[in-house]
């Protein structure tokens, strides 16, 4: 018989304060200062200045059951969303304890992403675009694939506010929306499969993406949706990514799953030089080699030239 640990029996009773105290979502601010968490009770906030420990600086039961909560970078704006009204998105003012308005939609809200200029708020087959300054509804885009999941991105780089959503239901097609002209820059061929996972570096010149399989992440730079880098998670083993997060430089990229292993990819300095020839017999060889992957089938090509995880850690 398999000995149970104290911490999985402690797991097993429940979280302290009883079901009031469960998860039900959790999110990172935009530059990852902040942690909100939602519950059974309402949610609270955390700053994460230091590693060590979670200090709390706000928590609200105003709003029962919350699964979504979203906050503005430092400030002291929050948007929440409750199963008791999945289709309401309500703005708040922690500090001041004051709602600043609420929106309903005509279906349960998926997902909200919010930078200093735009409010994106995501519907099975709808996004809509608010001004953030006053919260105007700016645009609402109808014609997108069924999205159960609500998965978008929004650049945190106002500047810019590039959109990314699902193009197509069979394929992994990435539709790029520039979130301030109100148009679409470009659609990306990213994957064969559907998307699991897209997200933009902090500058928003870079889009990172997934597919269901979970085998192959790619990167595209913005918003010409030119191909960067290819990186291969795995081969023999399908999972599903649930994160992709760019490092604040972006040299680098981390993908979690559904799996132990957290994989960390860097992203090398691209140059337009010429490159060396080679001067040693294994060099010539490997030049061989990659110049023969140009002749072969696209798929086997691909796999010749996709970097693997710069570094891996186990959860």
């Amino acid at each position: 018989p398999r000995v149970e640990s104290p911490m999985e029996a402690e797991a097993a009773d429940g979280p302290p304060g009883g079901a009031e105290a469960a998860l039900s979502c959790f999110s990172f601010n935009q530059d990852c200062t902040s942690l909100a968490i939602g519950t059974k009770a309402g949610y609270k906030l955390f700053s994460l200045s230091s590693v060590e420990q979670l200090d709390q600086v706000h928590g609200s039961n105003e709003i029962p059951d919350v699964y979504i909560v979203e906050r503005l970078f430092s400030s002291s704006l929050v948007v929440v969303v409750s199963h008791t009204k999945p289709r309401q998105m309500n703005v708040y003012h922690f500090k001041k304890g004051t709602e600043i308005c609420n929106y309903s939609y005509s279906s349960n809200i998926l997902s909200i992403r919010l930078n200093r200029q735009r409010l994106l708020v995501c519907l099975e087959e709808a996004i809509y675009i608010h001004n953030i300054k006053d919260m105007k509804l700016l645009k609402t885009i109808l014609d997108i694939p069924a999205n159960p999941t609500g998965l978008c991105a929004l650049s945190i780089n106002h500047s810019n506010s590039y959109v990314a959503y699902p193009g197509s239901l069979t394929t992994g097609e990435i539709v790029l929306y520039d979130g301030h002209s109100l148009k679409t820059v470009c659609t990306i061929a990213a994957h064969e499969g559907t998307l699991a996972a897209i997200t933009f570096n902090a500058s928003g010149s870079k889009l990172a993406s997934a597919s269901e399989k979970g085998t192959v992440i790619r990167v595209f730079s913005v918003p010409d949706g030119q191909k960067l880098y290819e990186f291969r998670r795995g081969m023999k083993r399908y999972v599903t990514i649930s994160s992709l997060v760019f490092s604040m430089d972006s040299q680098f990229l981390c993908a979690s799953s559904n799996t132990e292993t957290v994989h960390i990819f860097k992203l090398e300095h691209l140059t337009n030089s010429r490159p060396e020839e080679p001067s040693t017999w294994t060099g010539y060889m490997g030049k061989m080699f990659m110049a023969a992957s140009n002749y072969l089938p696209t798929q086997v090509s691909d796999m010749m030239n996709q970097d693997r995880a710069f570094a891996t850690g186990r959860l």
